[in-house]
């Protein structure tokens, strides 16, 4: 029997790059704050129906956003939740150094 060999690449630790999206950084940043949005929405323990009030969303929807289908849900939209969920959202903006490109980044405080 013939061995085969496969050739194994380094991720370059965002997936969306890595699987060539053009606009890999916006679905990692929408990506990061549904999670945030997710978390918060567990801490409170609420159903997805009373998540839907809370956000002003039709149930359907609290469901694609907590299974991270997510392409109703623009940056701004999650930002938006994020502030219903009684979180302060603060956007800063400074030069990106020795990068030849900006990033964008979410941390949590």
């Amino acid at each position: 029997m013939a061995r085969r060999t496969e050739r194994v690449d380094a991720g370059s630790g965002d997936v969306f790059v890595d699987l060539g999206f053009a606009d890999a950084s916006e679905r990692g940043l929408r990506l990061r704050l549904a999670v945030l949005t997710n978390d918060l929405l567990a801490e409170r323990r609420l159903t997805q129906r009373e998540a839907a009030v809370l956000l002003g969303l039709a149930q359907p929807h609290v469901s694609e956003l907590a299974h991270y289908k997510l392409r109703r849900f623009s940056s701004e939209r999650l930002l938006h939740f994020l502030t219903l969920l009684s979180r302060d959202i603060e956007i800063r903006i400074h030069p990106a150094g020795r990068r030849a490109r900006g990033r964008v980044s979410v941390s949590v405080g």
